[in-house]
């Protein structure tokens, strides 16, 4: 299948990001249509204005390629699989990755790939639910799953606008220590976020569940909650991250086709990332 590029560039010598679209839904338990989640993002994403007006930041000076969707075998475990061979071969281009998902299991690939590459790396997690559970529905690649394996390789994990979890989640959250900024405790400003970023190593990756996001700005996901981030609140919480650590790469994942709104809504926050990625006003 031939998607357009993101934001509508052409392709240009020597870039420096590749976006690599996942399409794929094999453990989605509500709301389906993730597999065409990063078409939909490519098609809304060329509604972008290239000209950033709060970083004063031309996206296209960036240099993006995008490239074919990344195949997709049915099982759940060949998919995280395929995903991080997919970003393994982006890194070896000595590319930036952005992923675009596609259900949430697949950020565990894309996590294997980035830390086999770049060794200690911590890893931001955006999202509405926890995804701590060991097993969901007979699987323990689902996306319910996602953090606890990526918790299973590395204590350097920070999650951020969860509101939704498990009795057995939480427990083993206040059991293990975890650092888990819950949506209400950043909302109230009692989650000391600048102690909590220090706390990761430099280099970090971003894996971010669109669902983080309040609904009036996304809609068209698999498993969405009231409450989310505003454009306002993610973009200053972008900006700190952004400042202050070295990004290796990040995701985008669990949008849902039919909603043009909520795909262009994704992929505007995907150019801003890259914008605070590149901009040279926020390198550390």
């Amino acid at each position: 299948m031939t998607l357009p590029s993101f934001l509508d560039v052409p392709e240009t010598p020597g870039p420096a990001v590749a976006v690599l679209p996942l399409p794929y839904e094999g453990t989605v338990s509500w709301g389906p249509g993730a597999a065409a989640g990063p078409e939909a993002f490519l098609r809304a994403s060329a509604q972008v204005e290239l000209w950033d007006e709060v970083l004063a930041f031309d996206y296209s000076s960036i240099g993006i390629s995008t490239l074919p969707p990344a195949p997709m075998p049915a099982s759940p475990a060949d998919a995280v699989s395929a995903a991080e061979l997919a970003v393994s071969r982006v890194l070896d281009d000595a590319l930036f990755p952005l992923a675009v998902g596609g259900e949430h299991s697949l950020s565990y690939g894309v996590y294997r790939a980035l830390a086999a590459r770049n060794g200690d790396i911590g890893v931001i997690q955006l999202d509405a639910h926890a995804d701590l559970r060991d097993s969901y529905q007979g699987s323990t690649f689902s996306h319910a799953c996602v953090m606890a394996r990526i918790r299973s390789h590395t204590d350097s994990v920070l999650q951020l606008g969860i509101r939704s979890l498990s009795a057995e989640e939480a427990r083993l959250a206040a059991a293990s220590g975890f650092s888990i900024g819950y949506m209400h405790l950043l909302r109230d400003g009692s989650f000391d976020l600048d102690s909590a970023l220090a706390r990761l190593p430099d280099a970090v990756f971003i894996t971010f569940d669109v669902d983080a996001l309040d609904l009036s700005l996304v809609r068209s996901t698999g498993t969405p909650e009231p409450g989310g981030f505003t454009w306002p609140e993610i973009n200053r919480l972008l900006r700190t991250i952004f400042s202050v650590k070295h990004v290796v790469g990040f995701d985008v994942m669990e949008l849902s086709g039919g909603d043009p709104p909520s795909a262009f809504t994704v992929a505007r926050l995907a150019a801003r990332m890259l914008g605070l990625r590149f901009s040279e006003r926020l390198q550390p």
